[in-house]
């Protein structure tokens, strides 16, 4: 941000010119939108004929799952109500927080996931980075549509476990284009429902052979119309209408000036799609390669291998964000209060840490509390912390909150087509 704009944003007198252009959204065709719908609740592209988009990302519980970390393949049921498969019980939890799906859709959002391992990139085949390298295909829309391929290809997520059937087996064997590949496996039980080649036929042209591409690309023209989100209280404010009532317009003054929130939450999405390390407490089971044995989440440097991004993940945009907890990578606070708080003095919260705000399934053999149990690994993690502590008084606090709760867009957060009753595989739909 230019520093005659953070001047401006520090003396409190924000205006929506100093938040730079309004959010841009693509058009989408509701032909496309429709079929979307229908795919993203419809388990019929998970291995197992069992998970859905849907079930982690579901509009009931702020499009994400309400627990700090989720349990996809294994699990049977919605978010804190998920329960166990006595056959199939889940090896692991899923690594990192599920996030909130809002304004994906708009065109500045060019990075994904908490690590930002997919990205636009015009020196990329199709523009875009993915960890896939070489075996990137080609045929995303955006990269909105390109991160639905790895939820489909993650034995813990969509694919299921080795050998439990034919997607998880050609992920193992990492084959995803070839002729019994798994993203090829997917789209030919997709186009073997009446309904949907019906559909694609609309989309595409009679005929066309469907691809995991075109699965992926009305998925996201789905996200993309269904929860946009740009008509907040915040949002009619700045336009000129309705003033903000008075404790969220004393939280805006603090967001955007003493409290210095605005310093990575910027923009008229309050997001600087930025990565920083801010000494969030890691829980669960950290992400590591297969040939490695630790419990950490270094965040961003596994993607760049440059050392000053250790521990650094994205600024989540915080539209809605009042509906998405738990809060932070790995969810690691249960309340937005908990959050705010812990920005206030990352590196004295995060020693101080109450494991009682993690919501996790109870699951005996996991070991959660392998990095916060060895005070080296806390060390490493307070020691790439960026931000200066910031004094507060509870008072400011809960006007910050009263700001916070301003961002949400209720016409959004109820949803524009909702929950389909049923869908076209005839599987039973997340509900």
């Amino acid at each position: 941000m230019k520093w005659a704009a953070m001047l401006t944003l520090a003396a409190g007198a924000v205006q929506a010119g100093d938040l730079g252009p309004r959010p841009d959204f693509p058009p989408v065709e509701m032909e496309a939108v429709e079929l979307g719908r229908l795919l993203f609740y419809d388990p019929v592209i998970s291995g197992n004929r069992n998970i859905s988009c849907g079930t982690c990302h579901h509009p009931d519980l702020g499009t994400s799952d309400g627990m700090s970390l989720s349990v996809g393949e294994g699990g049977v049921g919605l978010g804190p109500d998920r329960v166990f498969d006595p056959q199939d019980m889940p090896e692991e939890r899923i690594p990192r927080n599920a996030p909130g799906l809002w304004n994906l859709g708009a065109a500045e959002f060019t990075v994904m996931f908490h690590d930002g391992r997919l990205e636009e990139a015009a020196d990329q085949p199709d523009g875009i980075r993915t960890p896939l390298g070489a075996d990137m295909i080609a045929g995303f829309d955006s990269v909105l549509s390109a991160q639905a391929m790895f939820p489909v290809l993650s034995g813990d997520e969509m694919a299921g476990h080795y050998s439990e059937n034919e997607i998880s087996e050609s992920v193992r064997l990492s084959n995803l284009t070839g002729e019994s590949g798994a993203w090829v496996r997917i789209a030919d039980r997709v186009a073997a429902i009446p309904e949907y080649r019906a559909r694609f036929d609309a989309v595409l042209e009679e005929g066309a052979p469907i691809r995991f591409t075109d699965i992926a690309n009305v998925l996201a023209d789905f996200i993309s119309f269904e929860w946009r989100a740009d008509e907040s209280p915040f949002d009619i404010a700045m336009a000129g209408g309705k003033p903000l009532p008075g404790a969220a317009e004393r939280g805006r003054l603090l967001f955007y000036g003493e409290a210095g929130c605005s310093g990575c939450h910027s923009g008229w999405l309050q997001t600087d799609h930025g990565f920083h390390a801010i000494a969030v407490p890691q829980i669960g089971p950290g992400k590591a390669a297969r040939f490695e044995s630790h419990a950490r989440d270094e965040g961003r440097i596994r993607v760049t291998g440059a050392a000053e991004d250790a521990y650094r993940f994205r600024t989540p945009s915080l539209r809605n964000v009042t509906l998405t907890a738990p809060y932070g990578h790995d969810g690691a606070y249960a309340t937005l209060e908990g959050v705010v708080r812990h920005h206030l003095d990352p590196v004295a919260a995060l020693r101080a840490y109450d494991r009682g705000q993690a919501v996790l399934h109870e699951m005996p053999w996991a070991e959660d509390w392998a990095i916060l149990d060895t005070p080296e690994e806390v060390e490493r993690i307070a020691a790439a912390n960026e931000l200066a502590p910031v004094a507060l008084s509870d008072a400011q606090v809960a006007e910050i909150l009263a700001f916070l709760e301003a961002l949400t867009d209720r016409e959004a957060a109820e949803g524009r087509l909702g929950v389909p009753e049923t869908v076209p595989s005839g599987l039973p739909v997340d509900r």
